[in-house]
């Protein structure tokens, strides 16, 4: 097997990774992630998700996965889209939701995988909306006491509690809101010739 390295220290996905029952090691690459100026949310994240591969092929070799994630406010198509942060404290978490609250947010979830060997590069950015119930402040507090997302792109975590924030969701594959696009993987892997459901290369 092909060494395979995931771009990342996030918790949430090696967990998504570890789904598709491969061996894999992780490396946490240190890049600049400032948004260039006039770059969309999804130029911003197609071209971190690049570069992040990029710099872990500088020290491993192998197929290397990595993943960028904005939420934004708009389709994240326009580079005045409002992106949401990581709100980091209770109170910007607030504001992110009372931002949220009746509006559809748009999650843009990068991949890229790149074989150092061809220096052969797949990337594509999955987009997944979510439309948001109408929240009370009381609603907010709640949940934000219950789950404390304040590491987490707009505020709020899908996979607990987060889910009883959203009126509907809409999307190719839920596992793109988390952060690892799963679906699109398979598919870049298998063009690598790694075939999950066998296991084999």
């Amino acid at each position: 097997m092909v060494p395979l390295i995931l771009a990342s220290s996030s918790p949430f996905r090696k967990m998504l990774l570890s789904k598709l029952g491969l061996v894999f090691n992780t490396y946490s690459p240190k890049i600049n992630e400032s948004r260039e100026k006039g770059e969309t949310p999804k130029q911003l994240v197609y071209r971190l998700a690049q570069e992040k591969a990029k710099e872990v092929a500088k020290i491993h070799i192998g197929l290397i996965v990595a993943s960028d994630q904005v939420a934004t406010l708009n389709d994240g198509l326009n580079a005045d889209d409002k992106i949401l942060t990581k709100p980091k404290n209770h109170e910007n978490a607030i504001k992110q939701l009372q931002q949220s609250s009746g509006n559809i947010v748009t999650f843009l979830t990068s991949l890229t995988l790149l074989n150092t060997n061809t220096n052969n590069i797949q990337t594509k950015v999955e987009t997944f909306k979510v439309i948001f119930k109408d929240l009370s402040i009381e609603q907010i507090e709640y949940y934000l006491k219950k789950d404390t997302p304040y590491n987490c792109a707009g505020s709020f975590k899908s996979e607990n509690l987060g889910i009883s924030l959203f009126k509907q969701m809409t999307g190719n594959d839920s596992n793109s809101l988390i952060g690892l696009p799963l679906i699109q993987l398979i598919t870049m892997l298998e063009n690598e010739g790694i075939d999950i459901l066998t296991n084999n290369n």
